[in-house]
């Protein structure tokens, strides 16, 4: 079997949430991990630190952790089985400012009893931020488990629903 060699490469941006590690496989987005985020993949995995890669999705960052940017279009390589990727599909499919439980999100793949195998495949997320994982929930709405732990998913909803809201007058 022909085995084709990706070129990966990484880079480390700052952020208001601390250092975030961006991966780039064959020059497009695969991986963005927080310092110390659960499932990070072995440093060694990440290709060589090169400086000046996917300046676009750094742009697209900046705006959004300025409050300026809601929707991100950037062209992602995701690495996953099939039902991961569906889940990962998914997430970017949740509006800014607003949360979907795991019910939810299990219902739109149309496997209303795969709430645990999402909730598995949302901690596994890639690309973080970017493919909002955080805007899952527990039933109640509550803050279960986030790769990038819980004071990061906390802080980066109350900041999108607060962006959310600064369109409107009081």
């Amino acid at each position: 079997m022909h085995m084709h060699l990706h070129t990966k490469q990484h880079s480390v941006v700052d952020s208001p949430y601390g250092p975030l590690t961006l991966v780039a496989t064959d020059g497009m987005l695969s991986g963005l991990y927080m310092t110390d985020q659960r499932h990070r993949p072995p440093e060694e995995s990440f290709g060589e630190r090169a400086t000046g890669i996917l300046g676009e999705a750094v742009r697209q960052l900046d705006a959004y952790f300025a409050g300026e940017l809601k929707e991100f279009d950037l062209e992602l390589s995701l690495d996953g089985t099939p039902f991961q990727r569906g889940v990962w599909a998914q997430l970017q499919q949740i509006p800014y400012g607003e949360t979907w439980t795991y019910g939810q999100l299990a219902e739109r793949l149309g496997n209303p009893a795969a709430s645990r195998a999402v909730g598995l495949a949302n901690g596994k997320n890639p690309v973080g931020i970017i493919v909002p994982c955080h805007r899952v929930v527990g039933a109640a709405g509550s803050l279960t488990g986030y790769g990038g732990g819980l004071e990061r998913k906390r802080r980066l909803l109350a900041f999108e629903a607060g962006a959310a809201d600064g369109d409107r007058l009081f």
